[in-house]
């Protein structure tokens, strides 16, 4: 027996689905073996599989159960857990992703700062110094759920959500960060914006950021933004 498959958990959903559970803590070591989970279980589920949504700690398994029973779907999960080897994560793409910071577009940039008691340079410099895995995907087309930033930018979330932040904002909560990739409500805090192109290729069902995946931050001037076909409209800052 595996001891991955010691530790991990299988609870029920629902009817039809069955969580996965490999960590109960969120840690960039993670990810080796939710990728090669996620991998494995879309083989041996194959047509059967009608969802599989890989996160920070879990999977959730949604199959169909016109097809397969509960204790077969069961079955098929323990039997990826018995020999489950974590991937090697530097086999994911690396992402470089263009960001303009600045507080205009960025009004958290300040405050981040503020409260982490440095420099809003150094804050970019930060955000900027580290690969991020992409740990899952969610809340709107190509929205990636990345982390862990450095522990002196982690910020809470806004107690009242923004009700329009621009396509392309980055932003934390926490420890995680993201870039928004459309305009949509979001409580996170802004500290630039990209012109990365993550709802284009949503739509065409490939999303540019998957889990597995590292993005590198790379900070560039108003006028680089602007040259790439930037939005500069500012965003109003948080209460």
């Amino acid at each position: 027996m595996s001891e991955m498959k010691r530790a991990a958990r299988i609870e029920l959903v629902a009817m039809d689905a069955l969580m996965v559970r490999l960590f109960d803590t969120i840690d960039e070591t993670n990810m080796g073996w939710i990728v090669a989970a996620d991998k494995q279980l879309r083989q041996v589920f194959a047509e059967d599989l009608i969802d599989l949504v890989p996160s920070y700690t879990t999977l959730m398994v949604h199959y169909d159960a016109l097809r397969l029973s509960h204790a077969e779907a069961l079955q098929r999960i323990e039997q990826v857990l018995e020999s489950l080897q974590p991937t090697d994560t530097r086999q994911g793409r690396r992402h470089e992703v263009p960001v303009w910071y600045d507080p205009s577009v960025g009004p958290e940039l300040t405050r981040v700062a503020q409260q982490a008691g440095i420099a809003e340079e150094d804050v970019v410099k930060r955000h900027c110094s580290r690969d991020y895995y992409v740990f899952a995907l969610g809340f709107a087309p190509g929205y990636g759920f990345m982390g862990l930033v450095h522990e002196a930018l982690a910020t809470p979330r806004l107690k009242t959500p923004r009700r329009r932040v621009a396509a392309g904002s980055v932003g934390i909560a926490e420890r995680q960060t993201a870039i928004y990739p459309l305009l949509s409500p979001g409580g996170w805090n802004i500290l630039g914006r990209t012109t990365f192109p993550l709802f284009e290729y949503a739509l065409r069902g490939e999303p540019l950021l998957r889990p597995g995946d590292r993005v590198r931050f790379q900070p560039i001037s108003r006028e680089e933004f602007v040259a790439q076909g930037g939005d500069t409209t500012p965003l109003e800052a948080a209460p």
